[in-house]
């Protein structure tokens, strides 16, 4: 049996460092847990020189990951990025290390060979860290819903975002006010882009979907629509239907046109109902729910970034690895027996909002009714607010569930004709 397990930490920043502490501060409850003492054997930086906390031994710090690699049992990857953490996880990995990572782009995007690298070579890849920092949706999804059958997983899985869209509902904010106040806050990143434009939430997506649907799924198969175009009059229009704008990453199973199973991934923006528990969900927290035939519906709630909540779960995964090492058994494989298609964007069917600035003049309604019509979408409730000092007015529709691409048609439509000055806004809505 081991009496020790080396680990080997590449990557000390914010989430690295709060690994390092809760190592060493909890070392003797670790040790309880695993039956091993876990020994920090080298952390792998890239400026030596840069400052760090107190409590890092500057002798374990190197620029070299290779040797660190090769000598540890376990290794903790928290550089983020695809390279060079794909190569040294790779080369971990092959070498029959365990591997702890929180990587949602590089498994979002590499994940399926890394996968096979962990089942050929019998090494435990673990990155409950990766989807929604320390919410333990991973274990549930993969382990505690093991014998069961998911049908929809759809979360809040964005803090940056969730700020916002919260911020600029409850304070009247505009997107740029909301996005400068998260990044003076360090929500969001001098450059946003990952996370306004939904990619961080798409990685995250994928992830969930594999693990749900049992079948793999890459990050060019999730259609992408983030925050970027969301107004504050979006936000008051919202509000004024009664319902609350969320960013949600949505992975379901579906059948297409030829009755096939297929899934179904999407992150955009979404009116939600305000029954809906993730209606409620406010600041910078992430939220999953999951429908699964025999348990029902679940909750998962909990802080999705920061430097210790992340470490949190990197450390439930630390843990896992070090007690299988010691005893001899092994995490679960990846589970992509399924192999299920995906679903066509333009197949999807939801319901959704649609704003239009029209002609303020008799029969333009039913000119734009007609339009819907003649794509065969129903429209469900009209709203309209005059401008009494202009000509224009604006309209809000709530369609009846209808395939995405007879949407698309229909907006170009609309754009063409003659009455409507310009398409404001199109929403997705929960059903």
């Amino acid at each position: 049996m081991k009496q020790a397990v080396k680990i080997a930490v590449l990557g000390c920043g914010t989430v690295g460092a709060q690994v390092v502490r809760l190592l060493q501060e909890r070392a003797a409850d670790y040790q309880a847990r695993c039956g091993a003492s876990l020994e920090i054997i080298g952390i792998c930086v890239n400026n030596l020189a840069a400052p760090r906390p107190d409590f890092i031994s500057r002798d374990l710090l190197t620029d070299q990951a290779e040797p660190l690699i090769d000598q540890a049992d376990l290794v903790i990857e928290l550089i983020g990025g695809i390279e060079p953490a794909r190569t040294y996880i790779t080369r971990a990995l092959e070498a029959g290390k365990s591997v702890v990572t929180g990587n949602k782009a590089l498994l979002a995007q590499h994940g399926p060979e890394l996968f096979d690298l962990s089942r050929q070579r019998e090494a435990d890849l673990y990155y409950e860290a990766a989807v929604a920092g320390a919410i333990p949706v991973v274990y549930g999804l993969r382990e505690s819903l093991a014998g069961d059958r998911v049908q929809v997983v759809q979360g809040i899985v964005n803090g940056t975002t969730n700020y916002m869209l919260d911020q600029m509902e409850k304070k009247g904010w505009s997107f740029e006010q909301a996005l400068s106040t998260a990044q003076e806050l360090g929500y969001a990143e001098a450059d946003p882009t990952a996370d306004i434009d939904g990619l961080d939430a798409a990685a995250k997506c994928a992830l969930l979907a594999q693990l749900a649907f049992h079948t793999r799924v890459s990050l060019d198969q999730v259609a992408v629509k983030g925050i970027r175009q969301i107004t504050a009059d979006d936000i008051a229009d919202a509000k004024e239907s009664g319902r609350t704008i969320k960013l949600l990453a949505i992975a379901q199973l579906a059948q297409d046109e030829q009755g096939r199973e297929c899934v179904s991934c999407r992150v955009e923006p979404v009116l939600v109902k305000p029954e809906n528990p993730l209606a409620s969900i406010a600041g910078a927290f992430n939220a999953i729910v999951i429908d699964a035939e025999a348990a029902g519906r679940l909750m998962f709630y909990g802080q999705g970034a920061g430097g210790v909540q992340t470490a949190s779960a990197v450390l439930s995964d630390v843990v896992a690895a070090a007690f299988h090492l010691v005893s001899g058994g092994s995490a679960p494989r990846e589970s992509a027996y399924a192999d299920l298609p995906q679903m066509p964007a333009g197949q999807v069917r939801s319901k959704y909002s649609i704003r239009l600035e029209v002609e303020d003049a008799t029969g333009v309604l039913a000119e734009v009714a007609g339009i819907f019509a003649r794509r065969g979408i129903s429209i469900e409730q009209v709203r309209q607010r005059n401008d009494s000092e202009s000509a224009k007015a604006e309209v809000s529709l709530a369609t009846a569930w209808a395939r995405a691409d007879a949407i698309d048609l229909t907006v170009k439509d609309l754009a063409a004709a003659e009455p409507v000055g310009r398409v404001i806004q199109v929403i997705s809505m929960e059903g």
